[in-house]
């Protein structure tokens, strides 16, 4: 179960910087434009899914991290080496 709200969190959050960049680039919100507007009840909804999406990855983070140092010996992120996690 994990396992699958993560991948749905990774999409959200595709979804979420993709908004982000044509936001960026040309001022086009996707998600306002599909759902009419911003401020509508349903683009909020997205819009709170989409950041739950993002505090769910930061759990991600630190599991990355540790799977990391288990697997190589030494993480980058973080410089522990594997026997810290084991």
């Amino acid at each position: 179960m994990k396992n699958f709200i993560s991948v749905v969190a990774c999409i959200l959050i595709v979804i979420g910087a993709l908004n982000w960049g044509l936001w960026g680039f040309f001022q086009f919100d996707i998600i306002a434009w599909l759902f009419g507007g911003n401020t509508t009840w349903l683009s909020r909804l997205i819009y709170a899914i989409i950041g739950l999406a993002g505090l769910w990855s930061l759990s991600c983070i630190g599991r990355c991290c540790k799977a990391m140092c288990c697997k190589e010996g030494s993480c980058p992120t973080c410089g522990h080496s594997g026997k810290h996690h084991k």
